[in-house]
């Protein structure tokens, strides 16, 4: 079809991020105003420390690294463009957002163990706790997997999906440059809007209202107290 979109294309490039992100901004203000109380990430660290510290640590200091790479492509595209221009910084900028992006994964794959290691933390564990975790674990791996095989995505985001997402938030989908990439990179956009769609039904809600003490906080220590004989 020489790079023309199909209609499975204009589903999931142009409707679908639509709806995403309609069910973002409506399910999470109606969830603030009915349910304010449920804004928290239920956090399991008193019943278990030591795993979740070393599991979402990493994951934390990886997520954040890499978005904010995404972020710089999208708002200074041609800038990243420049810095690119030189190879010796494209390979620099290429080898660590790999590196922080493996980071994300090895402390995601030590969350999932730690839920499913911990009989405390499985009984938990909410349904909607593993749909995230599966969708976290497709974004970070097809990510790297464009990484590995699909090089110089740095550039490559700025100069193709930079655009394209801007067309999308001026309501303007133009999709052909998006429907020619290739499967991988197609995956990790769309889970991306699937994450988007699904984030107000999680405990990832409270990112939008309280910062994140996971990057500087010491690791806290926890004491339990029983009786004698009990």
């Amino acid at each position: 079809m020489n790079g023309s979109p199909h209609y499975l294309d204009e589903l999931l490039f142009a409707v679908f991020p639509y709806m995403a992100f309609f069910t973002f901004f409506l399910v999470t203000i109606q969830r603030y105003r009915m349910q304010s109380f449920s804004y928290s990430s239920l956090s399991s660290q008193f019943l278990e420390n030591q795993q979740h510290f070393w599991g979402l640590v990493p994951f934390h200091y990886g997520i954040l690294a890499v978005l904010t790479g995404h972020i710089l492509g999208f708002l200074i595209p041609r800038e990243v463009l420049l810095f690119n221009s030189v190879p010796l910084r494209l390979y620099f900028l290429e080898v660590s957002g790999l590196i922080f992006a493996l980071l994300t994964l090895v402390g995601l794959c030590a969350a999932i163990a730690r839920r499913l290691s911990e009989s405390k933390i499985r009984r938990v564990t909410t349904t909607s706790d593993w749909v995230v975790f599966v969708l976290l674990v497709i974004q970070v791996v097809s990510g790297i997997w464009v990484a590995l095989f699909h090089p110089w995505g740095s550039s490559w985001f700025a100069a193709t999906a930079t655009p394209y997402l801007w067309s999308l938030l001026k309501l303007n989908p133009e999709i052909q440059s998006i429907a020619a990439m290739p499967l991988a990179v197609k995956v990790h956009i769309v889970n991306a809007y699937a994450l988007i769609g699904f984030f107000p039904f999680t405990r990832l809600v409270h990112i939008l209202v309280v910062p994140n003490p996971y990057l500087w906080r010491k690791p806290q220590v926890v004491r339990w107290y029983r009786r004698a004989g009990a």
